[in-house]
């Protein structure tokens, strides 16, 4: 890896010499300018982690970037998808997107702050997006949350979220489904939702938004033009939130 790293860094001085000298570069080899910058490097090794931390840098930038215009080509995606969950003001004036799984700890956690964020913003919009990456029960309790808002509608849909969230353990589709009949809901006319190419179509392409905006894990949440992962606290999401009013 060292290795790798020293070559890059003596063919990038080799393009810089040859580049910005071209009648230097015709009276001296590449022997010698690689014996140069050897040399260089040898006698201030510290331009190599100097030389690294600044491509790091430029490389988070770049993904930034990339991330940010990502999410303005996905604004219809994000925001207007009609079978997405919505707590809080429908018609506010900053939405919060997460991406969710319903075995997720972290999601777990998050999920007090996301409901502090509601009861204490009266003009914040989130949007909820099932995002099932945990395994065959995660799919399934999406599966079911999906039906729930399809079949029962937005009021039953974000109570069952809720409280589907705060259930302990592996959620899979018959916990789920014993959670709809506590509710009062059909399980028989869920259970035959949940089969339907609709809610797999769903599922299909929240993978896909996931996957075109780089998000790799849950809980990740979108503000503005820029993407927040893991349970990070109501506070920096607020912030964020905030910033985005700013603009």
């Amino acid at each position: 890896m060292k290795a790798a790293r020293i070559g890059r860094l003596r063919w990038f001085a080799i393009a810089v010499l040859t580049t910005a000298s071209p009648a230097y570069a015709q009276s001296i080899d590449r022997a010698e300018v690689e014996k140069i910058v050897r040399e260089y490097i040898m006698q201030n090794p510290e331009i190599i982690e100097e030389a690294l931390t600044e491509l790091e840098k430029r490389n988070q930038a770049d993904q930034a970037e990339a991330r940010s215009q990502a999410i303005v080509a996905e604004t219809d995606a994000l925001l207007r998808a009609s079978d997405d969950v919505i707590l809080g003001n429908p018609d506010g004036d900053a939405t919060l997107v997460e991406f969710f799984d319903f075995n997720c700890g972290y999601c777990k956690r998050a999920a007090p702050d996301v409901k502090a964020l509601v009861a204490e913003d009266p003009k914040l919009r989130i949007v909820l997006k099932d995002f099932p990456i945990l395994g065959p029960g995660s799919v399934e309790a999406a599966k079911v949350a999906l039906s729930v808002k399809r079949v029962a509608g937005d009021a039953v849909a974000r109570d069952f979220h809720v409280r589907l969230m705060e259930m302990q353990g592996q959620i899979n589709a018959s916990r789920a489904l014993d959670l709809t009949e506590e509710m009062g809901l059909d399980r028989k006319k869920l259970s035959e939702e949940m089969a339907t190419p609709a809610v797999e179509a769903i599922i299909a392409a929240n993978l896909a938004l996931a996957q075109r905006l780089g998000l790799t894990g849950t809980p990740s949440f979108v503000v503005g033009d820029q993407i927040i992962e893991g349970a990070v606290g109501k506070e920096p999401l607020a912030d964020a939130i905030e910033a985005v009013r700013q603009k």
